[in-house]
């Protein structure tokens, strides 16, 4: 039991039947091979129906940490003997301690099938040279995602990250259309080409298509014109995943900018109340915390596993594109969730506030000194790019201003910095927006 060739078309007693069947096969797999799940279940038998999966306990990050530091390199969750395991990727354990993901060449397989349809809906195909700028170093976000970009029948430049001049001059000569990357990323490369390359613009160099993922902030809209206007090409959201489950499993398409669910034959989605664990019925307008389970998954099976991401479903109906997965976006991260007075704020809800003042350039940090409670949200904000001396000599209430707006849209108290242009570090991975001390 694996894929169904394009399943993320159907709906109904077909998809349905195919998804109890892979996961009776799959339950049974895991009760047999994974000692992890085994001693968490306590010695209860998996449901055979799906819909009686919240009979079984959740598991987390933390228990897999724990687990493959008592059981290294994999944990006590590998499911299959070593030597079925063809590839090792690792974590780039931006949120913690780095961890060690094992798969099968069937893992590989349904991997790289499912980005594919993520990649295919966001517009990349055949016809596309697409440039990857994703860390190729054991992150998952390198070779296998190179693969789902390859799984589209397009033309793929494995050029990961480093060497940005290099990477300019590539993109110029070879006729590079599409460009894989995070969404902050091309502020790097405007940086470069304005100090290496005079005279050269973000659109000079004939991108067409943009595939984002591994970072928030997509979802603004005055970010995604800012990329249109700036480099000409469309911005598509393409790459949503979770590590330890997928490497990419949902993204949008030409007509809505939510993520669509790609994977429903081999994952089921859960939504929980973050804080009591609670199930929230999947269904438009619900938000919680998702919840993901394996329907095939061969060396490290994750049952009832917290993702950690808090989302709201918008659509559960079909797209115009056809496709029927249901449709969400990322609030934020529940770690990366910061609690100012009561009031729970999300890096996305300040970047979203930031976006509509066009003094500022966009990027920010969040700077937490001590552990909670906090009654300000402590905000480091930068002028915008062009912003000379003089005329920020002519803005001294800036930060005030921004404060108020911040007051105004979220309800929070921020205590606002604001720095030069520039100042705060650009990455070519994963940008982290809160800074913990304590961390």
């Amino acid at each position: 039991m694996t894929l169904i060739d394009g399943a993320e078309f159907l709906t109904g007693p077909t998809l349905a039947r195919h998804q109890q069947a892979a996961w009776r096969t799959q339950a049974m797999h895991v009760a047999q091979h994974s000692w992890f799940y085994r001693k968490l279940w306590e010695g209860r038998i998996p449901p055979k129906d799906l819909g009686d999966l919240p009979s079984l306990p959740l598991s987390d990050k933390h228990q897999l940490r724990q687990s493959q530091a008592a059981h290294p390199p994999f944990g006590d969750y590998l499911a299959a003997g070593r030597d079925t395991a063809t590839r090792l990727h690792r974590t780039s354990g931006t949120t913690g301690q780095a961890m060690n993901l094992a798969l099968s060449a069937r893992d590989c397989r349904i991997t790289e099938a499912v980005g594919g349809r993520c990649h295919r809906a966001a517009g990349l195909g055949p016809g596309h040279t697409v440039v990857h700028c994703l860390n190729y170093q054991m992150w998952m976000g390198g070779v296998t995602d190179h693969m789902t970009l390859e799984a589209t029948g397009a033309l793929v430049v494995p050029f990961g990250v480093g060497g940005t001049e290099l990477l300019i001059r590539t993109i110029r000569e070879v006729g590079i259309t599409a460009i894989s990357c995070t969404p902050s990323y091309p502020a790097v490369l405007e940086r470069v080409l304005a100090e290496k390359f005079p005279g050269v613009k973000p659109r000079d160099l004939g991108l067409k298509l943009g595939l984002f993922g591994g970072e928030a902030g997509l979802d603004d809209p005055a970010l995604r014109e800012r990329i249109r206007g700036t480099w000409g090409m469309e911005p598509r959201n393409a790459n949503y995943g979770v590590s330890d489950v997928f490497s990419n499993f949902a993204a949008q398409c030409e007509h809505d900018t939510r993520l669509h669910f790609m994977a429903a034959d081999v994952l089921w989605p859960e939504l929980i109340d973050p804080e009591s664990g609670i199930p929230v019925p999947l269904v438009a307008g619900a938000e919680g915390e998702l919840v993901l389970t394996h329907l095939v998954r061969d060396c490290q099976p994750l049952v009832r596993f917290r993702t950690g991401d808090i989302i709201a479903v918008n659509e559960t109906e079909p797209c115009l594109c056809g496709r029927t997965g249901f449709r969400f976006r990322v609030i934020g991260r529940s770690d990366d969730m910061v609690v100012v007075r009561g009031l729970n704020l999300f890096p996305t809800m300040v970047a979203a506030v930031l976006s509509e003042m066009p003094e500022l350039s966009g990027d920010y940090r969040i700077v937490l000194d001590g552990p909670p409670p906090y009654d300000r949200l402590p905000l480091q904000v930068e002028r915008a790019p062009d912003t000379t001396e003089a005329a920020a000599a002519d803005m001294p209430d800036l930060a005030a201003r921004v404060a108020a707006a911040v007051k105004a849209k979220l309800g929070a108290t921020a205590e606002v910095t604001v720095l030069p242009p520039g100042t705060l570090p650009v990455t070519e991975g994963k940008t982290r927006r809160v800074i913990r001390s304590d961390r």
